[in-house]
C-alpha cells in the first residue's frame, strides 16, 4: 500500500469515527478548545518560572470564572428579551390583520382572495401547536432522567477535560512529535507549526471578532430603539463566523422587529446604517487586525464547509468544520508547493 493509500484510508477511518462518535464528542471538543486557547498563557507563565500546576489552576480559573460571569449576566437578559417577544405576538398578529394584510392586498391583486380571519386562526393554532409542542419536548426530557443525567454530565466533563488537557497539553504534544517518522519529522515539524498558526488565528481572532460584532449590533440597535436589541445582535454576533451570515440573518430580523415594533417602516433606515457601519467595521478594523490574513479560506469554502460539516456529522460537524478546513487548506499548499517542484510540472 502507497502512502497516498494510507492517507486515505486514515482520512476514512477518523471521519467514520467522527460520524459514529459525533453524539458524545460535544464536551470533550469544547475541552480541547478550551484547553488550546488556554495552553499559551499556561506556557508564558511556566516561563516565567510560575509550576505548571499552579498556572495550569490559575488559568483554569480565569476560563471559567469568565464563562460562568457571561451565562450568569447574559441569561436573565435573553429571558427577558424572549418574554417581551411572547407578549408581543397577540399585537404583532393584530397588526397583520388589520394593517399589513390590507395594504398587500391593495398592493397585490393576487392577495385579494385572502382570507384575514382564516389566516389569523391558522397563525394563532400554528403558535399553540408550538407552544404544545415544545411543552411536550420539555415534559418527555423532564421524564427521562437518563436524557437529562447524561446532558448534565456532558456539562461536567466539559471543566475537569479542559483542566487534564491544559495540564498535560505539552505531554501529549511532544509524545506526538516523538511517534513521527524521522524521515518525516522536520518536514511535520513545519506543517504543524503552520497549522497552529493559522488555528490560532481562527479561534482568538475570529472568537474575538465574534464578540466584537454582537456588541456592535447591540449597541447600535440600541442606540436605534430596537426593543430586541440584545437577542439580535447576540444571533448575528454569533453566526458571523461565516461571511456575511450574520449580516443577512441579523439584517432580516432587525427589519422584522422594527415593523413590528413600529408598525411602519419609518425605522428601517436606522436599522440598515446600523449593520452597514457594522459590516464596515469588521471588514476594514476587526477582521484585519484580529484575524489577518493567516486563514486564507475563501467565503465560499467557509460556507461550504459549514454546510458539509452539518449535513454529515449535525452540530459537531459544525464545530469540527472550519478548522479542518483551515488544516486541509495547509496540507493543500504543501502539496501544491510539491507538485510545481516535481517534474510532473516542471518537464516540458
Amino acid at each position: 500500500m502507497n502512502n497516498g493509500n494510507k492517507y486515505a484510508m486514515i482520512f476514512i477511518v477518523f471521519a467514520v469515527l467522527v460520524y459514529l462518535l459525533s453524539p458524545v464528542l460535544m464536551p470533550f471538543l469544547s475541552a480541547a478548545l478550551l484547553a488550546y486557547l488556554g495552553c499559551p498563557l499556561v506556557d508564558r507563565l511556566e516561563k516565567i518560572k510560575w509550576p505548571r500546576s499552579l498556572a495550569v489552576t490559575l488559568v483554569f480559573a480565569i476560563i471559567f470564572s469568565g464563562l460562568t460571569a457571561v451565562i450568569v449576566i447574559l441569561l436573565p437578559l435573553i429571558e427577558q428579551q424572549i418574554a417581551a417577544l411572547v407578549e408581543k405576538v397577540p399585537a404583532i398578529i393584530a397588526w397583520g390583520k388589520e394593517t399589513a394584510l390590507p395594504w398587500l392586498q391593495h398592493r397585490f391583486s393576487g392577495l385579494g382572495t385572502l382570507d384575514a380571519e382564516k389566516l389569523q386562526k391558522t397563525l394563532q393554532d400554528n403558535i399553540g401547536g408550538a407552544g404544545s409542542m415544545a411543552a411536550s419536548v420539555l415534559g418527555s426530557l423532564t421524564a427521562s432522567g437518563m436524557a437529562l443525567l447524561s446532558g448534565f454530565a456532558n456539562l461536567l466533563l466539559i471543566p475537569v477535560v479542559t483542566f487534564y488537557l491544559l495540564r498535560d497539553w505539552d505531554v501529549m504534544t511532544r509524545n506526538i512529535h516523538s511517534a513521527l517518522p524521522r524521515k518525516i519529522e522536520k518536514k511535520s515539524k513545519l506543517i504543524a507549526q503552520e497549522i497552529d498558526a493559522v488555528l490560532t488565528a481562527f479561534f482568538k481572532g475570529q472568537v474575538l471578532v465574534m464578540a466584537c460584532m454582537a456588541i456592535i449590533y447591540y449597541v447600535g440597535l440600541s442606540i436605534a430603539g430596537l426593543e430586541f436589541a440584545l437577542l439580535i445582535g447576540l444571533i448575528a454576533g454569533l453566526v458571523s463566523f461565516v461571511p456575511y451570515l450574520g449580516l443577512i440573518i441579523g439584517l432580516m430580523l432587525a427589519c422584522v422587529a422594527s415593523i413590528f415594533q413600529l408598525y411602519d417602516g419609518s425605522g428601517l433606515l436606522a436599522v440598515v446604517l446600523v449593520f452597514g457601519i457594522a459590516q464596515v467595521l469588521e471588514s476594514v478594523v476587526l477582521t484585519p487586525i484580529l484575524v489577518g490574513d493567516k486563514i486564507g479560506l475563501h467565503p465560499v469554502a467557509v460556507i461550504f464547509s459549514v454546510m458539509a460539516g452539518g449535513q454529515l456529522f449535525g452540530f459537531t460537524g459544525v464545530l469540527l468544520a472550519l478548522p479542518i478546513a483551515a488544516v486541509l487548506l495547509v496540507l493543500l499548499r504543501h502539496l501544491n508547493d510539491q507538485y510545481k517542484n516535481s517534474e510532473l510540472y516542471t518537464q516540458k
